[in-house]
């Protein structure tokens, strides 16, 4: 007969999930609050503090008819353009350094590496002097490019193709297609792993930005979700609490959404990419 040892495992991850979860549910309840209640069950903390007695969509109706509205368009727009054109830029960088023979392909691959684990925040200033000086500030393409490439998503892609039998580049030799057709018949059909995994990447670096935005973008036109929030502290009523929570609900509830449904292959690329070189 045999006994089971209870493991303590599974409750130390719930009790973990369950601290990251508490934030976020603080912040939803938050949004549905009047602005008086925000901070009214606080001290001493009571089941009123995580839970609304007096809930409201006043909050919600209110953000939509602000300037909100367009800056959420803005951040929206911005992400969906930039994760469709560095998808295509990354896959076909990562294919050339996977693929193709030139000379210093290990030195660029070296930069590339070096480049993404150098933060943004490192480099926002010098970049905001070039666009400044290009005449992309307070422009959707000055918002856009600099989430275009990205070195982590570029060494995804380098990565996975690496495990791509090199046999399917032979054959599409053999039937006469050029470098590009084998990139984009073979490769591209065979990455869906990657493809998801580099479109997280990608879409969380351009979603979640702020230093960059701030700087290029001060012009209310093309201001993105992140920074527009700091409306709300600006106003002749005080900080509107209320309207920081909604607008901070629907900013996390989107790539919560996205990250949660593609979570699967996320996982299953990381781990089909290690071990290779």
């Amino acid at each position: 007969m045999t006994t089971r040892r209870f493991s303590f495992r599974p409750l130390a991850a719930a009790a973990c999930g369950l601290l990251f979860f508490l934030p976020i549910w603080w912040v939803a309840v938050g949004a549905l609050r009047p602005r008086e209640d925000i901070f009214r069950y606080l001290s001493p903390l009571s089941w009123r503090t995580l839970w609304p007695t007096d809930t409201t969509i006043a909050n919600i109706v209110m953000l939509f008819q602000s300037d909100f509205t367009r800056a959420l368009f803005n951040s929206v727009f911005v992400t969906v353009v930039a994760v469709a054109f560095g998808l295509i830029l990354c896959a076909m960088a990562g294919f050339a350094l996977a693929v193709m023979r030139f000379r210093g392909r290990e030195f660029v691959f070296f930069l590339i590496v070096v480049s993404f684990l150098i933060p943004f925040d490192a480099i926002a200033l010098p970049l905001f002097g070039l666009m400044l000086d290009a005449g992309l500030q307070n422009t959707y393409i000055g918002l856009i490019l600099p989430g275009i490439g990205n070195g982590l998503a570029v060494f995804l892609y380098r990565q996975f193709f690496l495990g791509i039998p090199k046999e399917l580049r032979e054959a599409g030799v053999v039937d006469g297609m050029s470098t590009f057709g084998i990139f984009w018949r073979i490769y591209l059909p065979l990455s869906r792993p990657a493809h998801i995994t580099a479109g997280l990447i990608l879409f969380l670096f351009q979603w979640q930005a702020y230093l960059w935005p701030l700087l290029i973008a001060p012009d209310t036109k093309y201001k993105v979700a992140a920074v527009a929030i700091a409306q709300f502290t600006d106003n002749v009523e005080g900080t509107q609490y209320n309207l920081i929570f909604t607008a901070a609900f629907f900013i996390a509830l989107i790539p919560m959404i996205i990250i949660t449904y593609f979570q699967k292959y996320f996982t299953s690329s990381v781990a089909s990419m290690g071990g290779k070189g």
